[in-house]
């Protein structure tokens, strides 16, 4: 196995549309076993008209990772894994990562916290977030442990 094919993919929420509230079936990634966790967060299409499109919790906050040791306990903020500002309304087909190195004192479990979308003129924002694993001492060895339906390699 290649080094490069030493991690894993997690769908933390799935490619959709959302006008006005939280985005449906936001999920985790379990990080044990790995040293490593990027959360790359792909904006498609918004017409929200101006100002803040994509936050944590409200449209106006940036988004954030936040973490827990079980999988349905209280989450709290992971220290500087934020974005800068919320994404805008012109962000449009833009992506943006946040990288967690889990070598320090970390949580088991991580997310992106409760991604939600402002208003827009008609839709709203287009979003989906992927989460990816590194650095793994036990070295996943098939597309079902790398997280994928199929894995092609030439």
């Amino acid at each position: 196995m290649k080094h490069e094919q030493n991690n894993k993919s997690v769908m933390l929420l799935p490619p959709q549309l959302k006008d006005d509230g939280d985005f449906a079936n936001n999920t985790y990634l379990d990080t044990l076993g790995w040293s490593y966790a990027e959360f790359l967060i792909a904006v498609g299409a918004t017409d929200v008209v101006a100002g803040d499109a994509i936050g944590s919790t409200a449209e106006g906050n940036a988004l954030k990772i936040e973490e827990c040791d079980t999988v349905g306990g209280s989450y709290t903020d992971v220290t500087d894994a934020v974005l800068a500002d919320a994404i805008q309304y012109d962000d449009d087909s833009s992506f943006f990562r946040i990288d967690v190195a889990l070598t320090k004192s970390h949580k088991r479990y991580m997310r992106v916290n409760a991604p939600h979308s402002a208003a827009g003129a008609a839709n709203g924002s287009n979003l989906c977030i992927t989460g990816r694993l590194s650095g793994s001492s036990f070295g996943p060895i098939n597309a079902t442990e790398r997280g994928l339906a199929e894995h092609v390699i030439a």
